[in-house]
């Protein structure tokens, strides 16, 4: 079997050097800094350990790499400081650092890709927070 190709020419250094810059920028944020140290707390070592998780992610998500086993949708819902609106302060800081961190041809396609992800995680948690036996609200 083949391979599958990259999504976009990416390498795994700058995946690795974008989840370092956005998890710094992410600590500083003012409404999703205590919602990650909340869930992740303040140790150096715990930090690392989540943005491994992460790069893996975004490596099997553009590069097609098959080691990431990880559940991002339930785990969104299950933690309850998380709030559909959080996604668009998530993905304005993401691809704020994108286009400080990454050249145009790489920030560009994985913001578009991060975006679709986005929403989709956004939906989940819209409808998770919904009072049972409601309809989702898709406007938040």
């Amino acid at each position: 079997m083949t391979a599958m190709p990259p999504r976009f020419a990416v390498s795994r250094a700058q995946i690795d050097a974008m989840v370092a810059a956005f998890y710094a920028d992410i600590r500083k944020h003012p409404v999703l800094g205590a919602i990650f140290n909340e869930r992740i707390g303040t140790q150096a070592e715990k930090w690392r350990a989540h943005e491994e998780r992460i790069a893996r992610f975004w490596r099997n998500a553009i590069l097609h790499e098959r080691n990431y086993d990880g559940r991002p949708q339930q785990v969104h819902m299950a933690t309850p400081s998380v709030m559909p609106e959080h996604f668009a302060l998530w993905l304005d800081q993401f691809e704020q650092t994108a286009n400080r961190v990454l050249p145009a041809d790489v920030a560009v396609p994985w913001v578009a890709l991060a975006r679709r992800i986005g929403a989709g995680m956004k939906m989940g948690v819209a409808q998770a927070r919904q009072p049972p036996g409601t309809a989702p609200r898709l406007d938040r």
